[in-house]
């Protein structure tokens, strides 16, 4: 993967498309670099795959992890601390903020778009899986992309195409999925980032002639078999 050079990195992407589990590999890939490294999860929306579940890890880790106030209780209240706020102050760190699926849970991002824009150094990658039912063709997701922006008021400004099916992604899964972020990309007007490969096969596409970024499967769906990497 091509080293993350912007302060904040917004990740989004429809619910299923894999955004947090990207979200905390890129977290802990930046404070691997030695850089002071923050997490924010903004998801408000899904409470089923969600950073604050990864907490005890990227902390480990040495990334400091922000979480809305009633995350992993017994209450679903869409609260977000006004925490968040000190990443924007405090320029020192590079910040990785994990957003909602779809427009509504990119509305979370709308309340901090300003300080954002204004600072001028991010990066919003728009996740891709065209395995998820409603994003299986391009057109479809570039759809959802900029419902996203609409409510979020963040340009997106690179796609990341995550096709997977957690611990089931084959190698032939992967490549047939090159020509639909090829096509969203040709819709949307974005470049592709990269493509998150699960880390045991990624070496089988080394010579591909795309950029691929090796993950760890740390969030995964409830019919996902356990593996040690979760």
């Amino acid at each position: 993967m091509t080293s993350v050079s912007k302060r904040v990195n917004i990740i989004t992407g429809h619910y299923g498309s894999g955004k947090t589990n990207l979200a905390v590999n890129m977290a802990l890939d930046i404070v691997k670099s030695g850089r002071k490294t923050c997490i924010v999860d903004l998801d408000i929306v899904n409470p089923y795959f969600r950073t604050a579940d990864q907490k005890s890890v990227l902390e480990s880790a040495g990334v400091r992890v922000i979480v809305p106030l009633y995350a992993n209780t017994n209450l679903d209240i869409p609260a977000l601390t006004g925490e968040i706020y000190s990443v924007f102050d405090d320029k020192s760190y590079t910040v990785v903020l994990d957003v909602g699926g779809d427009d509504a849970g990119a509305a979370a991002i709308g309340r901090y778009s300003h300080r954002i824009l204004d600072e001028n150094d991010y990066s919003h990658y728009y996740v891709i899986n065209d395995r998820r039912s409603l994003t299986r063709n391009a057109a479809e997701a570039v759809e959802i992309l900029r419902e996203i922006e609409t409510s979020g008021h963040v340009p997106v400004t690179a796609l990341v195409n995550n096709t997977n099916l957690s611990t089931e992604t084959t190698t032939e899964i992967i490549r047939e999925s090159f020509a639909f972020a090829d096509e969203a990309s040709r819709l949307s007007g974005l470049p592709v980032a990269f493509t998150s490969v699960r880390r045991d096969i990624a070496a089988e596409f080394k010579d591909c002639g795309r950029e691929i970024y090796p993950v760890d499967i740390y969030v995964a769906p409830p019919w996902a078999e356990k593996s040690g990497n979760h």
